[in-house]
């Protein structure tokens, strides 16, 4: 009998150095399962921010802006009233990489140019491609924080409006308004 006995106690011991290097592994196992998701969600960013300011469909941009231009300027903080705009040209939709550390940032913009008279939309026409590639390098120079504010939407108008402006010579451009912008 001495030998059961015995034999108990050296089971008990191991039983309870297993049960507690279990414990300890679970333990272990859990923090680095936490580690690795903090990390992981750290490094995917976390946070997009997505920023859209939509204009209504072409067919039906006439009709809004004469009815823009025909309602009584209930709005005094613009600087200029709306049945003041002049000729409109449209540009296609611009979308660019932002100046950024991960290089994840886009920006896609659609604006339209107010024009002096109507004769410098043919002059706009020929040099198409030339206005895009400035305006494109003027979009890609700036970085998130630059286009964020409403101080930066209009910096970007004002240096997109100064550099058409010192390329073309029937007329001028008054006003740079922006019918979608959107930053991912």
């Amino acid at each position: 009998m001495p030998d059961k006995e015995n034999s108990e106690e050296e089971t008990a011991p191991v039983e309870k150095k297993s049960n507690m290097l279990m414990i300890i592994i679970i333990v272990v196992l859990i923090l680095i399962i936490l580690i690795g998701a903090v990390v992981s969600i750290l490094l995917m960013g976390g946070k997009e921010e997505t920023v859209t300011y939509s204009a209504p469909p072409k067919a039906q941009e006439r009709s809004v802006s004469q009815e823009r231009r025909s309602a009584s300027s209930s709005d005094m903080g613009e600087s200029r009233k709306l049945s003041q705009i002049g000729v409109l040209y449209p540009l296609d939709t611009f979308t660019v990489n932002l100046k950024s550390d991960s290089g994840r940032r886009y920006l896609k913009v659609t604006m339209s140019l107010e024009l002096e008279g109507a004769e410098l939309s043919l002059e706009l026409d020929s040099k198409s491609p030339v206005i895009r590639d400035r305006v494109i390098r003027i979009l890609t120079s700036k970085s998130l924080e630059e286009i964020s504010s409403k101080k930066g939407k209009q910096k970007i108008s004002e240096q997109v409006m100064d550099t058409l402006n010192a390329m073309i010579s029937d007329g001028q451009i008054r006003g740079i308004y922006f019918t979608e912008f959107v930053v991912q």
